[in-house]
């Protein structure tokens, strides 16, 4: 590990014969997601490359060692390229779609590597924005090219899908099988973080229901389809403002309630992550480059997602809430898992409700604040259906944490929870025709009234 540094660490980085920003503040500042995407990396092995003679050559191998196989999903890196020729060759549309998302899968993980290695170089504060800004890139991303579509409906259920999965799924997964390993030991987890995390899922739900509520309630004359994408727009800005200050809460004021379980980890993946591996620019440019690489599958996936439901038999509606959450945060909730099972639950509740907190408060509503400028009718009102499920998910995920213990049946309580839904929504048609109308008719030209519509 100590060659590679050498190789890949530039003199500007030196400080006093030490890297910048490698010090134990730096390493206590991970988030949960990034100590769960640790768990599956791996140490990379550059002797071969570390022969070449050219330093130019020498230091983009051993970046491109780190950057693509470092972790142990690299066994789908040939989904890229797989998905991109398939796309250019006119391959049947599910093969695109379905090689797309593996891709996904893996370049997700790598997402959070590298903002890890940047925030190495920029400190916690900075390297805590960049984490909370790019923790949901992939799903923030299909957000915006389904929106460019005008496929408002994907853009939807994805978001309600993630916010799910990671509620019910990855921690009701993480909890069952903590518990079953950890029969005879009692897992206890600090409930401030979940609080904190509850709160604002609970927000976010407010935001969801009083869009419902108002266009079931003004079902007359006085009401029209733009008070609900005004009153949306409004509820939007008020979540970001929210998000900002749950940001200021998490990494300036409050720091030590998202930052203490990293004390109590591993040893081996300390070992692993603490110390950058590749310098800070070229984190830079392999961030730039693998975000486009994710905007390009991204597109592939909005754009073919039809035909795969077509082909498959299955519902667009099941799969934007079960099988793109369940791919696309497939390393994330591995890693939730992993840390279950050594009893190590704050680092999966950081994972799990964080992540469905970030969805909910921040890609959401930057979904309808960015289909406003679109001129695309995005908005909070996410039908009956799909509001009572995400209601309901977060009120029985609000009462199982609210003891600060865990077993096995907590987790199998929230799993058995997460099947029904997926099991409504797999035998559900998954279109309200009236309001898909409704989407069509405000698709555009909203975008030049004034604020909130007005």
């Amino acid at each position: 590990m100590s060659n590679s540094i050498e190789q890949v660490i530039e003199p500007w980085q030196m400080e006093n014969g030490n890297v910048k920003g490698v010090s134990k503040e730096i390493r206590i500042s991970r988030t949960a997601h990034n100590l769960s995407a640790s768990s599956l990396r791996k140490k990379s092995d550059i002797d071969l490359a570390s022969k070449v003679r050219c330093s130019v050559l020498k230091k983009f191998l051993v970046n491109l060692q780190e950057v693509m196989f470092g972790t142990k999903l690299c066994v789908l890196l040939p989904a890229v390229p797989l998905a991109i020729i398939a796309q250019c060759y006119g391959v049947a549309r599910p093969w695109v779609f379905a090689l797309s998302m593996l891709g996904l899968t893996m370049l997700a993980e790598r997402i959070s590597f590298l903002t890890e290695q940047i925030a190495f170089y920029t400190g916690p504060t900075a390297g805590g924005l960049l984490n909370a800004t790019c923790g949901n890139a992939t799903e923030l991303i299909i957000a915006i090219f389904a929106l460019w579509q005008q496929k408002v409906d994907v853009v939807k259920y994805s978001l309600l899908g993630s916010i799910l999965s990671n509620l019910l799924l990855v921690l009701g997964t993480s909890l069952f099988c903590g518990g079953l390993v950890n029969l005879h030991k009692e897992q206890n987890y600090d409930r401030k973080q979940a609080d904190v995390n509850s709160a604002l899922l609970l927000l976010a739900l407010l935001c969801h229901v009083l869009p419902l509520m108002f266009r079931y309630a003004g079902e007359s004359a006085a009401y029209s389809p733009e008070a609900t994408l005004q009153l949306s727009r409004a509820s939007s800005i008020i979540m970001l403002v929210a998000y900002m200050a749950y940001i200021f809460f998490q990494l300036c004021t409050h720091s030590k309630l998202f930052e203490a379980q990293e004390e109590e980890q591993d040893d081996d993946v300390v070992c692993l992550e603490e110390t950058p591996v590749i310098g800070f620019w070229s984190g830079v440019v392999w961030l730039v480059g693998m975000t486009t690489v994710i905007a390009i599958l991204s597109e592939y996936v909005v754009g073919t997602i039809e035909e795969a439901s077509a082909s498959w038999g299955i519902s667009v509606t099941f799969i934007s809430i079960i099988l793109l959450p369940i791919v696309g945060n497939a390393a994330e909730h591995a890693g939730a898992v992993i840390f279950a099972f050594k009893n190590k639950l704050d680092i999966t509740l950081g994972v799990a409700l964080g992540s469905a907190t970030q969805i909910a408060m921040f890609v959401v509503p930057a979904s309808v604040l960015f289909g406003w400028i679109l001129g695309i009718n995005m908005d909070l009102d996410f039908n009956l259906l799909e509001t009572g499920s995400l209601a309901l998910s977060i009120i029985v995920t609000a009462f199982t944490l609210q003891d600060g213990t865990s077993h096995y049946l907590k987790g199998l309580i929230l799993l058995l929870c997460y099947i029904v839904i997926g099991a409504c929504f797999f035998v559900s048609s998954g279109t309200d025709n009236d309001h898909q109308q409704n989407n069509i008719d405000l698709g555009l030209g909203s975008s030049a009234k004034g604020v909130f519509g007005v």
